[in-house]
């Protein structure tokens, strides 16, 4: 076991972790599906959509490490799960109330912001658990479960979401449920253990009535966790590690787009419901849970690439079929189970390189630079999708999948040159 791992506690069934990330995914399922297809419906553009929305959902996750050391130095790892699970169960309700339209545009990006903003707090806090449940041979199992809950709960914050929202009276009683279905994960946290504090991270009694002793503390616990971050940073391993989950390549990027060009393949409300909620929830969770066993065999940086170039050319072959309904199933299926590849390779990679003294920080870094590419992909193909249409916007992403490799493939021979290097010096 690497010896990172040496602290890692009695071992959780992985199901534990599906279910505690489920509240992230239904939430931007919500957002990305129920939500886009409402708006699309009220004639607002994709365009519109991929901003107000998309990228407001998105934002947060981009720069989620800078209050992660939050849930590392502070509280529990379980209370901080109830508070961001409670808050983005409030989210999905608040949503749910707004009238969809051009008109409540503005108030739903910022419910959707807030939304996305809760929901950062209880997967840093799942994260960091799972980091101290799991043992090295095992990162590629953790991170496929874990994405299964988080791909799945989007089909189900987006497929069960919208399917209940046109069939039902109110599209207020579908938040209510999806709500309800949030908050109902915080059973979970009976069955894993609240992970032990290095003892330099833990609150001091005797600041605990001190407001300055307890804020001089706090600067030191996060300047543990920075410089934590920075070793990792400096590596060869950690290096290339982050880069290639910045690269735009495995984004699924254009699955947060599908409600909003659904009219491009004359795909009906059912038809993107179903197929892009429900089954893609079904298909991702799968993808994962597969994807995450290779990531046990091979290389998990090679695999994460190898998922990416597997979405570019089911993009690709999208664009070259016929754009009906039955190929807009078929494809959007076949993508979605590719995507659940490959973020169980984003998770495999990230909980490969972080350590246990800052697991929350640590994760949430790949966290925040793999969403980043979602959100300029998302805003490229939306913006793509409008002025050129439906086969520009996949040959796009396919595109920069491709970039992607070539960079990487760069970065990594350099990489590699500096570290023979190094070595040739030190054994001078």
């Amino acid at each position: 076991m690497d010896a990172r791992d040496s602290s890692v506690q009695s071992a959780v069934h992985p199901v534990i972790y599906l279910i505690l990330i489920l509240p992230f995914g239904i939430f931007s399922g919500y957002a990305g599906i129920t939500l886009s297809y409402e708006l699309a419906q009220a004639a607002v553009s994709a365009a519109q959509i991929a901003t107000a929305v998309v990228a407001t959902d998105l934002f947060p996750q981009t720069w989620k490490f800078i209050w992660a050391p939050l849930v590392d130095t502070t509280l529990t790892r379980k209370r901080w799960y109830v508070i961001g699970t409670a808050m983005t169960a409030a989210g999905i309700l608040a949503c749910g109330a707004v009238p969809p339209g051009a008109a409540s545009l503005a108030l739903l990006a910022v419910l959707v912001f807030l939304g996305s903003t809760s929901t950062t707090f209880s997967t840093m806090a799942a994260e960091a658990m799972i980091a101290h449940h799991t043992g090295a041979e095992e990162k590629g199992r953790a991170g496929g479960w874990l994405q299964a809950g988080n791909l799945g709960g989007w089909g189900l914050g987006g497929g069960a979401g919208l399917w209940l929202a046109q069939h039902l009276s109110a599209p207020l009683i579908s938040a209510a449920v999806l709500a309800l279905a949030c908050a109902l994960c915080t059973l979970a946290l009976a069955w894993i253990e609240e992970p032990a504090r290095d003892d330099s991270l833990a609150p001091s009694a005797s600041g605990a009535g001190n407001l300055r002793i307890t804020l001089a503390q706090q600067r030191a616990n996060v300047a543990r966790v920075l410089k934590d971050l920075w070793s990792m940073v400096r590596s060869r391993r950690g290096f290339l590690a982050l880069l290639v989950v910045f690269l735009p390549i495995g984004t699924g990027a254009a699955s947060n787009l599908w409600a909003a060009v659904a009219d491009g393949w004359h795909a009906s409300a059912d038809t993107v419901a179903l197929a892009n909620g429900t089954l893609a929830g079904l298909a991702s969770a799968f993808g994962c849970l597969i994807g995450g066993a290779i990531c046990d065999r091979i290389d998990r940086k090679i695999a994460y690439l190898l998922f990416g170039v597997g979405q570019a050319l089911c993009l690709v072959a999208m664009a070259i079929a016929p754009h009906t309904a039955t190929m807009f199933v078929t494809f959007t299926l076949l993508y979605a189970l590719l995507n659940g590849f490959s973020y169980a390779g984003f998770s495999a990679v990230a909980l490969e390189t972080i350590g246990l003294t800052s697991a929350a920080t640590g994760y949430n870094v790949f966290a925040s630079l793999s969403n980043m590419p979602i959100l300029y992909m998302g805003l490229i193909e939306g913006s793509v999708y409008t002025r050129l249409g439906p086969s520009a916007m996949l040959y796009t992403e396919a595109a920069f999948a491709a970039a992607a490799v070539v960079v990487f493939a760069a970065a990594s021979k350099v990489a590699s040159r500096r570290v023979a290097a190094t070595s040739a010096a030190s054994a001078a």
